[in-house]
């Protein structure tokens, strides 16, 4: 996970010229944090904890103001 955390960091560095350090960025970027929150859902949603997965899931929607649902 912190792989893909890492490449999608570098992602966003090489198509953004006002990202430039690793810690603006994981502050920053509320798509990375939708991103993030999904891989976690999910991740509970194929565990089957349906409702700890919905209730996260809301929670991220609520901070980064877009979400994606953990059966996704």
């Amino acid at each position: 996970m912190l792989q893909s955390l890492r490449y999608q960091g570098q992602s966003i560095r090489e198509r953004d010229p006002a990202a430039r350090a690793a810690l603006s960025i994981l502050v920053n970027y509320p798509g990375l944090h939708a991103v993030m929150w999904h891989r976690v859902t999910h991740w509970l949603y194929q565990k089957k904890r349906y409702g700890m997965a919905g209730l996260l899931s809301e929670w991220g929607r609520t901070w980064t103001g877009g979400g994606v649902r953990p059966g996704a």
